[in-house]
């Protein structure tokens, strides 16, 4: 699932539809995710939805989020209700353009029904983070504001950070100057 509903404020407009290097990164992030063997993918819009649902190789992946200004916790739920039947689901955020397939694949391969697993960047958590079916509802219900399931993960004996410094990076690009890193 790709979280791609937020304004982008800092950036000036919706960071699904800024460009890095000729390309939207809202399909930099849905090649990653393809590429990495995220099938199927949905991608939770709403800022400029329609703008946004114009880039999507298929307008059935996209998820509208009504209440996508209250913060990325209102988009978390409306892509966890609005999966298909899966043991597990990937969540990815469209400004991490550091994040690549390997990453993907790495926690990919982790995929069940019981996982909680992250990235991690020199220990430091990070995204994406892979949930299993079974904590769907209750990361839904813990979802809010623009911490989306951060709390849930706080503290949990049973998550596995996933150490992927040595493929990537985790750092979001919030600012044009973000862009130039």
């Amino acid at each position: 699932m790709l979280l791609a509903a937020g304004a982008g404020r800092r950036m000036g407009r919706p960071k699904a539809l800024v460009d890095l290097d000729g390309e939207p990164l809202l399909r930099r992030a849905l090649r990653v995710l393809t590429d990495g063997g995220c099938a199927p993918v949905r991608v939770v819009v709403g800022a400029q939805a329609d703008e946004v649902r114009a880039l999507l190789p298929d307008p059935s992946w996209a998820v509208e989020s009504p209440d996508w200004a209250s913060g990325m916790g209102a988009s978390l739920r409306a892509g966890l209700r609005a999966l298909p039947e899966a043991s597990a689901v990937l969540v990815h955020l469209v400004d991490l353009p550091g994040v690549d397939a390997r990453i993907v694949a790495r926690l990919r391969a982790l995929a069940s029904e019981e996982v909680v697993a992250r990235a991690a960047y020199d220990g430091v958590p990070g995204h994406p983070v892979l949930f299993g079916r079974r904590w769907w509802d209750e990361v839904a219900e813990s979802a809010s504001g623009d911490r989306g399931a951060r709390d849930w993960l706080r503290g949990r004996t049973d998550l596995r950070l996933v150490e992927c410094a040595d493929l990537g990076g985790g750092q979001d690009v919030d600012t044009p100057a973000d862009l130039q890193r």
